[in-house]
């Protein structure tokens, strides 16, 4: 890789590491799921201009955004309010273990026994961070979380069904289609919205901008850029970074406490992770294409 795109491959985890954090911070202020809908909003203002029109794909873009974006994060997000940032962003990692049973399920893939064993480990790490007793006594927002990794990985399967659209077209879309579903929802489960929004500050808009045009709008571009210039197995190892940068900067920022059973799980989870990311998939079943 060029020096600029390792720059960038390491930037761009990190951003959203930090905005995991923000989004937490945001909390004290506006509710996670209308949060969620801004976000959404914004990004798709700042981006929908620079892509074409999904002709015939419009319907199946609103169901993939209402799964794998308003159930998913309105599920995460929702749980990360109960969780610190610094635990949350580590059990959000077993998404990447829900996608790779789903896609052998549904696409053909195979899983192999060396990444099987590598999934099973990740389990081990969810139980020690259940097992925390501040997390085990508040067991409802890791459920959330874990709920929202399920969901999120069903949307990574129906994107398949919608073929190449361009990385930056389909973030575009899944956000126009996101922050209006998002806000329906949160104007059904959530309150004081209206509140929130008249007496944010400056520093609070501030971060909505950063989750809206510098996390969502700003990373998926430039991530999608190294994806389409890389093969994967180069680029998917630099996610690791998100979580590292989340729970570093919920330590500093908000001021969380990382226990050995949560920081131990961790970093279970994040091996598992890497293994699974890292090592070759058998062939597909059928005879269908490789997905990475």
């Amino acid at each position: 890789m060029r020096p600029l795109d390792i720059l960038i491959a390491v930037a761009v985890p990190m951003i959203w590491g930090f905005g995991f954090t923000i989004a937490k911070d945001a909390f004290d202020q506006f509710p996670p799921i209308f949060l969620m809908s801004m976000r959404f909003g914004v990004a798709a203002l700042a981006l929908i201009w620079f892509v074409g029109r999904p002709a015939g794909k419009l319907g199946r873009l609103a169901l993939v955004a209402f799964v794998g974006g308003t159930v998913a994060y309105g599920l995460q997000f929702t749980g990360l309010n109960g969780l610190d940032a610094s635990t949350a962003v580590l059990v959000v990692q077993l998404e990447v273990v829900f996608a790779t049973i789903f896609a052998s399920i549904f696409l053909g893939d195979r899983i192999g026994l060396p990444r099987a064993a590598a999934m099973a480990f990740a389990f081990v790490g969810i139980g020690l961070i259940a097992g925390e007793p501040r997390v085990y006594e508040h067991l409802l927002p890791l459920l959330l979380v874990v709920a929202g990794g399920i969901t999120w990985a069903g949307g990574q399967v129906l994107i398949k069904t919608l073929g190449d659209l361009g990385g930056l077209r389909l973030i575009a879309y899944f956000a126009a289609f996101a922050a209006p579903q998002m806000l329906v929802v949160s104007l059904v489960v959530e309150q004081g919205q209206w509140q929130a929004v008249v007496t944010a500050s400056a520093l609070d808009w501030s971060k909505v901008v950063y989750l809206a045009l510098i996390m969502t709008a700003g990373g998926y571009a430039l991530w999608y850029r190294l994806v389409g210039r890389y093969r994967l197995s180069q680029v998917m190892p630099f996610i690791l970074l998100v979580p590292v940068t989340s729970v570093i900067a919920g330590v500093v920022m908000l001021d969380e406490r990382l226990t050995f059973n949560v920081a131990l799980g961790g970093l279970i989870i994040m091996a598992a992770v890497a293994a699974i990311q890292l090592i070759p998939a058998p062939p597909p079943r059928h005879g269908g294409p490789v997905h990475e």
